[in-house]
């Protein structure tokens, strides 16, 4: 028989892009609570012990009751919430974060799934920090624009909204207490021994996203080449479906294309990516200056969300670890 798995929370933005991808799929089975009873504990309960695989797609607080719900053993549980991304007894969702990670995916009970900055970001900075090319204690730095679908509902509502309610904003900067949710999995998981400082930012685009890393070459101890950077995520992605690395040649192009004098680049749209599992990794620098630019292309609610827990829930219950998804 199929495995049964209960999307908790499938009417929120990333429940229902978590449905979409399982939808017409026939080796799962897709159990669905009575809209009418959501909030029904009991009806929640049945269902969350029913399911051989259960994925969470709540706020905190009710992320953290759904677990407590579930008594049966046997239960697999992939959490997109942040209430577990930095618990002992949880697997970290980011299957091609180590050489390691897939196969403890695979043998977990407890995933949590990444945010979507931190899933840019550890992929620019874990295989550095591996290698050696950039000190655990180094002050990091992450810029980050994001579409407003991030937000949740009510930030969806005011970008899209017309009336009152709505904003004609075509940016916005966050983050200013420096206390964001997401940093202490980008501390964790990216190697560092003191949190990075995020700036992360919203668009007036739904979907999307850019996440960079920007490094003084010159100061680091290494003093490593932008070809160094490159390798480096080049070998630790070499054999990756879903996150890949730009060639020097493909990033030149990139930088040179319709640049002009104001050195824009036109080709780095956050929303490239939409509706993938795929991210795409850059290294633009000046060995000359001794400065990198390093920045991650996805989708916030695909390789950042949605679509990172579909491949958690494929590796968890031995499956295609791409069914359901796109490149």
């Amino acid at each position: 028989m199929a495995p049964r798995i209960f999307i908790d929370g499938e009417a929120g933005t990333t429940g229902l892009q978590i449905r979409q991808r399982l939808e017409g799929r026939t080796d799962l089975q897709i159990l669905s609570i009575d809209p009418a009873r959501r909030k029904d504990a009991g009806a929640r309960a049945e269902l969350l012990n029913a399911a051989d695989a259960v994925v969470l797609c709540l706020p905190d607080d009710a992320a953290r009751e759904a677990v407590s719900l579930i008594t049966s053993s046997d239960v697999k549980v992939v959490d997109a919430s942040t209430a577990h991304r930095v618990a002992e007894d949880w697997t970290y969702g980011f299957a091609e974060m180590s050489a390691d990670q897939r196969g403890a995916i695979a043998a977990s009970t407890r995933v949590s799934n990444p945010g979507c900055y931190p899933t840019g970001f550890i992929a620019l900075t874990r295989p550095l920090t591996e290698a050696g090319l950039l000190p655990p204690d180094w002050p990091v730095t992450v810029n980050a624009i994001s579409g407003y679908s991030g937000g949740g509902k009510g930030l969806m509502q005011e970008f899209e909204g017309d009336g009152p309610d709505g904003t004609r904003d075509a940016f916005r900067a966050y983050g200013m207490t420096l206390a964001h949710k997401h940093v202490p999995e980008m501390q964790r998981f990216g190697g560092f021994a003191h949190p990075p400082l995020f700036a992360p930012s919203v668009g007036r685009f739904a979907q999307g996203m850019l996440v960079e890393v920007p490094l003084q070459l010159w100061a680091l101890p290494a003093r490593p080449k932008v070809d160094d950077l490159r390798a480096a995520l080049s070998q630790a992605y070499a054999h990756e479906t879903f996150v890949t690395v730009a060639t020097n040649l493909e990033t030149e192009q990139l930088a040179k294309a319709r640049a002009g004098a104001a050195g824009y680049v036109a080709g780095l749209d956050p929303e490239t990516l939409n509706g993938t599992n795929s991210m795409r990794l850059f290294v633009f620098g000046d060995d000359v200056r001794g400065q990198a630019r390093l920045i991650a292309l996805l989708d916030n609610l695909g390789k950042g969300a949605s679509g990172a827990a579909v491949q958690n829930l494929n590796l968890m219950l031995g499956l295609d670890e791409s069914a359901g998804l796109t490149r």
